[in-house]
């Protein structure tokens, strides 16, 4: 057998070198690497975003920061070595640039002194320059001023002139003037811009001219812009005294003014002049009654307007000056129906206004009838036509803000003594005699508001007791304020041993009644002089009281109903106070009928709402007593405290449960004077909240344990509510509807006491079951708080006997059974 080669060993050396090189090199592209990029740090004027990731991303952060480092050491050391080189030059420099410092300073200052010197040697020469400038200027603005002035001052002096004629009226050579001007001495000037402006002026000029000849006119029409109330307030007072209405309704209050007579003549012998007179000081009342004397035509000259008329005619331009008059009149009646301001808040303030008014037609009426043609029919009726809307605009707008009835009723007043008036000079006030109906609509309302706060005082201060008297004429005070009829109330009180005596309703009855009556006679006061029929004043009387019955006092009964505060007796009270306020109803409207005289026209009278709306007050009132009665009862079911797990029944009932039931026995005696049916419901209501929120004692989640004993205590309680159902609490209460509100509860205990569940689960479903009422969830429900009373008792005493043990294997199979059917029950309602 051949021998083996042996294996040459591995060069380990040549290896090593091999591995030592490849290092080198790796190490050696990686300080390139570096170099390069602290060279790019280096160079770089933009961004380093780049260069920075491409260190970071690297692995070989920390040789880069150590060379990094090295080269930062190695600028150092070359930043000392060049510093250390140039250190002598640079203290040279620092020498030479300190001397030339100081060569600097000292040529500034002498710069300095150089320009000094030469502002101070041109100041003289700058300033006669300029005046020779401003001196030039001068002499030619003098020079073209002295042109124009040669040109001007005819012109101006011509104006000047044209002035003067205007001033003294002179009015014939102010027209040649003026054509002299516009055709002569204009045109020389037209350069000039007051020319234009004269030229413009001229026709200003000729017009001014002509309508200076009506400067009587302008007199006449500014005097009868102030006597215009004052004519008014005479022809108001004639109307008046027309148609036997009381003067008093025109006249304004008016302040003393003084008249100051003129001082006399001096004597024409001595010179001297006598002592002035004193002024006069007079009424102005006594001044309208010394011209009521006069007619309203008499107290103003008209013989200016006549003449301007006759003067426009000759001239050819009558229809201009009667287009300027009823232009100038038409601005004084739109001045004349402008209301003063706040005049809602004085009577004088509306008779004022109306002054105005009637002064204005008054004035024109005369015009229309003494003249020919300067007003026509259809003027004054297209002026009236206007002024009717106006006058009827304001007085919405104030009587709207008017809040008193009485200035209403002398603002209606006023209104009809104004149609009288104007009537009377043939003009038409059907549209202001409508505004009367609009405004009875305002002053109802205004009546309205002021009765709610009647009707809450009312309300505010009753007792919410029955009336109390003690004497026949008590009796006698109480029924002649509200009509009640009550036979076996009459009776005894006929008898005066009888005595002391209640009626049913309290304060607030008679109270509203007497209010309701006041309010028809202060609608009643507004028909008055209104020219209406009895239909109409009955219609109109009957709807305002309708609005007072639904609205207000509705509004009003219903607050008082809501009040939080009141309690049950009071809502009782209220309840039967409707009653007697719903049967009065009647009583009013034969009131209505009465003072209106309509009473023979029955068929076509309106019925009051009052009777409606006193029963929805009354179910109002009866729907809070249910409720403020149930709130009284959860205070006494609030009391409440059962020991769940009581191991017997302590013999008698619960104290809260006796309380109760005097509480409603005592409250039930009050319903006496109730309707029977609200008696009953208020009964019945209490019954079943008493019930139901017994079984919600028993039904309660957070109970999760309870005893037979626990059980019987409850069953007494019940007991004690079914014998106060059986015991006729309202009269009339007796056939056991009261006991049916307990009958699920009880059929519910019955069937724990007796322990009847084979029964019950035998009879589920049956019409004629005898725990018919009782639910398969309620049942399931209490059976398991029994039983977990139970277990909590085996645990706590160990081992059961026979008997108990068979009672609980009984306990589970009931458990099992009632489970199966609220089961099928949900599958069923579910299917």
């Amino acid at each position: 057998m051949a021998e083996a080669t042996p294996k040459k060993p591995p060069d380990w050396k040549h290896l090593t070198e091999t591995v030592h090189d490849a290092e080198s090199l790796r190490q050696e592209s990686i300080n390139a690497q570096h170099d390069h990029l602290i060279t790019e740090i280096e160079t770089s004027d933009g961004p380093l975003g780049t260069t920075l990731r491409a260190v970071y991303e690297g692995d070989e952060l920390s040789k880069f920061r150590i060379r990094l480092d090295d080269k930062i050491r190695n600028h150092d050391r070359e930043i000392e070595r060049m510093c250390n080189f140039h250190y002598q030059g640079f203290i040279d420099s620092i020498r030479e640039l300190l001397t030339v410092r100081q060569d600097a300073a000292r040529l500034k200052d002498e710069v300095k002194q150089v320009d000094q010197h030469l502002q101070e040697s041109c100041v003289p020469l700058m300033t006669k320059g300029e005046e020779l400038v401003k001196c030039r200027r001068i002499q030619g603005n003098i020079a073209t001023a002295v042109e124009s002035l040669n040109l001007c001052l005819p012109v101006l002096e011509m104006y000047r002139k044209l002035q003067e004629q205007m001033t003294s009226r002179r009015f014939y050579p102010a027209l040649k003037t003026l054509e002299q001007l516009e055709h002569t001495y204009l045109p020389r000037v037209n350069s000039h811009w007051f020319a234009q402006t004269m030229a413009d002026d001229i026709p200003k000029q000729r017009e001014s001219i002509k309508e200076a000849s009506m400067s009587d006119l302008k007199d006449f029409l500014e005097n009868i812009r102030k006597h215009s109330g004052k004519i008014g307030e005479v022809a108001m007072l004639h109307a008046a005294e027309q148609n036997n209405m009381d003067p008093a309704i025109v006249k304004a209050t008016r302040k003393k003014v003084k008249k100051r007579r003129a001082p006399p003549p001096p004597n024409p012998f001595t010179g001297e002049v006598d002592a002035p007179p004193s002024p006069v000081i007079q009424d102005e009342e006594e001044e309208i009654e010394d011209s009521a004397e006069l007619s309203a035509q008499d107290l103003i000259d008209f013989s200016p307007v006549y003449r301007c008329l006759h003067i426009y005619s000759v001239l050819g331009d009558r229809e201009r000056f009667e287009t300027y008059y009823r232009k100038q009149r038409w601005k004084q009646a739109r001045l004349s129906l402008q209301p003063p301001s706040n005049m809602h808040e004085s009577l004088d303030s509306f008779k004022r206004y109306f002054h105005d008014i009637v002064g204005f037609f008054v004035v024109e009426d005369h015009i229309l009838n003494t003249t020919q043609g300067l007003v026509n029919r259809a003027y004054i009726d297209e002026l009236w036509e206007m002024a009717v809307s106006k006058l009827a605009a304001s007085l919405r707008t104030n009587t709207v803000q008017c809040k008193d009835t009485s200035m209403l009723l002398d603002v209606k007043n006023l209104i009809i003594l104004f149609c009288h008036t104007l009537r009377g000079y043939g003009f038409s006030v059907g549209h202001v005699l409508e505004l009367l109906l609009e405004m009875r609509d305002q002053y109802n309302d205004v009546l309205t508001r002021q009765w709610v706060d009647i009707f809450n005082e009312i309300f505010s201060e009753d007792n919410y007791t029955p009336i109390y008297v003690e004497t026949i004429e008590a009796y006698t005070d109480i029924v002649t304020q509200f009509p009640i009829q009550d036979e076996n109330l009459e009776r005894f009180f006929k008898l005066e041993e009888s005595f002391p005596k209640r009626f049913p309703f309290s304060e607030f009855v008679p109270d509203v009644y007497n209010q309701v009556k006041a309010y028809i006679n202060a609608c009643l006061k507004y028909s008055a002089d209104l020219h209406l029929s009895h239909t109409e004043i009955d219609d109109m009387i009957r709807k305002s009281t309708n609005l007072l019955l639904t609205r207000t006092l509705g509004s009003c009964l219903s607050s008082l109903i809501k009040k939080p505060s009141l309690t049950l007796l009071q809502l009782i009270q209220i309840s039967i106070n409707m009653n007697y306020l719903e049967k009065s109803c009647l009583y009013l409207e034969e009131y209505i009928s009465s003072i209106t005289g309509a009473q023979n026209d029955s068929v076509h009278m309106a019925r009051l709402h009052g009777t409606t709306m006193f029963k929805d007050a009354k179910s109002d009132a009866e729907e809070h007593i249910y409720k403020q009665l149930n709130l009284k009862i959860d205070e006494f079911l609030d009391l409440a405290s059962y020991d769940w797990l009581l191991p017997e029944a302590k013999g008698h009932a619960s104290g809260y449960v006796i309380d109760l039931v005097a509480f409603l026995q005592s409250t039930f005696m009050s319903f006496t004077n109730l309707p029977e049916k609200v008696a009953k419901t208020a009964c019945m209501s209490a019954c079943k909240h008493i019930a139901n929120s017994l079984k919600e004692f028993l039904l309660d989640n957070e109970i999760r344990q309870l005893t037979m004993g626990s059980l019987q205590q409850f069953n007494l309680d019940l007991i004690q509510c079914e014998q106060f159902a059986a015991s006729e609490p309202i009269p009339g209460a007796n056939d056991g509807n009261l006991l049916l509100a307990f009958a699920g509860i009880r059929q519910l205990l019955d069937l724990f006491l007796n322990w009847d569940w084979s029964l019950y689960l035998a009879d589920y479903g049956q019409t004629n079951s005898k725990y018919v009422r009782v639910q398969p969830q309620v049942a399931l429900s209490l059976l398991e708080k029994l039983h977990n009373a139970d277990k909590k008792k085996n645990t706590i005493f160990g081992s059961l006997n026979k008997k108990e043990r068979d009672k609980k294997k009984l306990l589970d199979t009931v458990l099992k059974q009632l489970r199966g059917l609220v089961n099928g029950s949900t599958q069923q309602i579910q299917g």
